[in-house]
Order: structure tokens, then C-alpha cells, then sequence
């Protein structure tokens, strides 16, 4: 994020970047297609591939998991809990 991104701005650049996905995957024949992933220094050792099941699984995987970040900070700074009651 950069000091001028707002909200909406924010909100676009991510539903602009599901509706592209579920075009890509819509368009595959089937979830087992291999894509090849790009080589980075943090690529995983092994095939330099996934399925688009894997990398969907993925997606869902690190939005909920920083999901879980993001509530974890709001719970420190408003005391709130989503999980018990007060």
C-alpha cells in the first residue's frame, strides 16, 4: 500500500483482480491443468508447476490466513473478540 491508496481504490484493484481469475480459470478445461510457476527466490524446491486446483487452494489459503492477521491487530487495538462472548 502506498501513502495516497484509499479504500475504494483498494477494494477495485482487488475485485478487478478475483473477476480476472475466475475469467482464467473459467476458461481451463479442467482444475488439473499444470501451469508452470515463475522461478523467484522464494519458489518452493520441486516441479516448477501447480495445477490450478493447487493454486487455487493456495489463493484461499493466504487470503485467510492474512485475514486472520488482520484480525488479530484489530483485536488488539479494539479488545473486541469475534470467538466469545464479553
Amino acid at each position: 500500500m502506498a501513502g495516497s491508496d484509499t479504500l475504494p481504490a483498494l477494494l477495485e484493484r482487488y475485485e478487478s483482480a478475483a473477476r480476472a481469475a475466475d475469467e482464467a480459470v473459467a476458461g481451463m478445461p479442467d482444475l488439473d491443468v499444470r501451469v508452470p510457476l515463475p522461478r523467484t527466490p522464494w519458489s518452493p524446491p520441486g516441479p516448477g508447476h501447480w495445477s490450478v486446483r493447487r493454486i487455487l487452494l493456495h489463493l484461499i489459503k493466504e487470503t485467510a490466513q492474512h485475514a486472520g492477521h488482520a484480525d488479530i491487530i484489530r483485536e488488539t487495538l479494539d479488545g473486541a473478540n469475534t470467538t466469545a462472548r464479553r
